[in-house]
């Protein structure tokens, strides 16, 4: 036989109250005596009592649920990012709903569309190709934090790390050993993070004198396997560099995992610096120096942030960016003297 839904009427009769009193237990739209309140809750554990969520949202027209899109959730950026951004949902009373784009625009506005159809209360976004007029459009319709991108010309609140400085301290690190020829395996064209990296890396070189040498930069996909080609190319070079800067942690264990195809031993005859310091970074061999992120306060912020967005829909747009620090382990090595 089909087991009896619960309703408040039933709840009400366990406790002994009204209706209405438990309606206002439920919503808290009303004060409650703690012994009554006590009542309620006692009966809606007796009985297994499950809110219609779906009821309660149309009511209070919120669904305490908030989106996020990221590009790639097995990129440990991402998943180390969006964790944190559950685990502060929690904290709040929300659910979170993760979707990923895999760097496909279409695939990207396709889950925002979804997202907005179950009615979130707010996005977090970490776009991979949203063009203005797409983005605008996102914005009428839901409060929206974007993270980990720059989006020019747009008025939303902006999550960033300042990532002109990671790739200069990055490079300025692998100057100070002594290195002259840096490799750099840059990530896809279409990311920010990524320009700025770069940017970073030239400022440094040109800080120090050091020519910018097109051979040295090659094209990246913030994957394992773009940094392995990259690594390829680079080594496979009349005059190869003797160290390498990764934009990020997964391009840098793939140009570690190229150097020991080639025989090529990190640190010794090759040093790499990656850029977020994910939990793999601390745990592969040779020990990865990288450029850190601060990822737990960018998914905590974000979240924050776009909870602030929901309540203060009017407020003027927040742009906010958090600093990056170098943190050294064994894939670096001062160059041997010649």
């Amino acid at each position: 036989m089909p087991r009896h839904l619960v309703t408040i009427r039933d709840v009400a009769q366990r406790a002994g109250v009204s209706t209405s009193t438990v309606s206002h237990v439920l919503n808290g739209t009303r004060f409650v005596s703690p012994e009554l309140t006590e009542r309620v809750r006692q009966a809606m554990i007796e009985l297994r009592y499950q809110p219609n969520a779906v009821a309660r949202s149309l009511r209070r027209r919120e669904t305490l649920t908030l989106g996020m899109v990221v590009p790639d959730n097995a990129n440990p950026f991402f998943a180390m990012m969006a964790r944190a951004v559950e685990d502060t949902c929690y904290r709040q009373g929300y659910s979170l709903i993760l979707t990923n784009s895999e760097g496909d625009l279409t695939r990207e506005l396709t889950n925002i569309n979804v997202l907005v159809a179950k009615q979130v209360d707010g996005l977090i976004l970490a776009a991979v190709g949203l063009g203005s007029r797409e983005l605008q459009r996102v914005l009428r319709q839901v409060p929206t934090v974007v993270v980990d991108r720059e989006l020019s010309g747009i008025a939303a609140d902006t999550l960033l790390v300042d990532n002109l400085d990671g790739g200069y301290q990055a490079t300025r690190h692998l100057i100070a050993l002594g290195h002259r020829r840096i490799g750099c395996i840059t990530g896809p064209s279409v990311t920010t993070p990524s320009a700025e990296r770069v940017t970073g890396y030239r400022r440094a070189l040109n800080e120090a004198g050091l020519p910018y040498d097109e051979l040295l930069v090659v094209r990246g996909d913030f994957q394992f396997a773009g940094g392995y080609a990259g690594a390829q190319a680079l080594l496979a070079l009349p005059e190869p560099p003797t160290a390498i800067f990764a934009c990020n942690d997964l391009m840098a264990v793939g140009a570690i995992a190229a150097a020991a195809a080639l025989g090529r031993r990190v640190p010794d005859d090759l040093s790499v610096v990656g850029f977020d310091d994910t939990i793999l970074a601390a745990y592969i061999t040779p020990a990865l120096t990288t450029v850190a992120q601060p990822i737990a306060d960018i998914g905590r912020l974000a979240t924050e942030m776009v909870l602030q967005r929901i309540q203060a829909p009017t407020d003027p747009p927040v742009r906010r960016v958090l600093p990056t620090r170098l943190v050294i382990r064994q894939s670096t090595h001062p160059l041997p003297a010649s």
